[in-house]
C-alpha cells in the first residue's frame, strides 16, 4: 500500500502536474488537456515511459472517459447517478467510484476490495490530495480517474458560476 500526493487543484488544470510519493520525491508526471471530446491526459514515469492515460470520448448522454494503462484500454469511466452522493462506474474493471466527492473524500472499490482511498492532507509544502492505494499496480489507473473526478467537480462549479459572471458585466445584479 503507497500514498501519492498531489498539489491541491492541480489535477484537473491545463498544466504539468507532478505526483510525489510520501517522502516528496516526484515519481509521475502528468500532462494533457480536458474540454472538448477526444481531449487526453496522459501519465508518465519520469523516465519518460507512458504508464497510462485517460481520454475523453463523449458528451451525449453524460461525459464518458475511456481509460488507457500501457497503450491499453481497460475500461470506460462515467457517472451512474449524483443521488444522494455520486456515483461513478469504470466499465470492464468493475470498479465503482464513490464518496464524498465535492470535498476530495472518496474511495474506489471493486465489488467490497478496496482499490484507493482520495483525501487531503497540509503539509509545509502546502495543500494536497492524497492518494492511498492498495496495490501499486493499480496507482496510474487510480490517478486517472482522480484527475477526472477533479475536473467533473470543478467543471461543475464554472457551470454554476458562469450566469452570475454574464450578470455582473451587464451591469445587472
Amino acid at each position: 500500500m503507497s500514498e501519492f500526493f498531489i498539489q491541491d487543484r492541480q489535477l484537473s488544470r491545463v498544466t504539468r502536474t507532478i505526483v510525489k510519493d510520501e517522502t516528496g520525491k516526484s515519481l509521475f508526471l502528468m500532462v494533457g488537456r480536458w474540454g472538448t471530446k477526444g481531449d487526453a491526459l496522459s501519465l508518465y514515469r519520469l523516465n519518460g515511459q507512458m504508464v497510462a492515460s485517460i481520454k475523453q470520448i463523449s458528451f451525449t448522454f453524460g461525459t464518458r472517459f475511456e481509460i488507457y494503462k500501457d497503450f491499453e484500454k481497460v475500461g470506460t469511466l462515467q457517472k451512474i447517478f449524483n443521488w444522494p452522493g455520486d456515483f461513478y462506474y469504470i466499465q470492464q474493471l468493475h470498479w465503482a467510484v464513490h464518496g464524498d466527492i465535492y470535498n476530495h473524500r472518496y474511495g474506489i472499490h471493486h465489488f467490497n476490495k478496496k482499490i484507493m482511498e482520495m483525501d487531503k492532507a497540509t503539509l509545509l509544502t502546502g495543500d494536497y490530495y492524497v492518494l492511498d492505494v492498495v496495490d501499486d499496480r493499480d496507482a496510474p489507473v487510480c490517478i486517472c480517474i482522480a484527475a477526472v473526478m477533479d475536473y467533473w467537480l470543478y467543471n461543475r462549479h464554472r457551470k454554476k458560476d458562469h450566469p452570475l459572471e454574464l450578470r455582473l458585466t451587464n451591469g445587472t445584479s
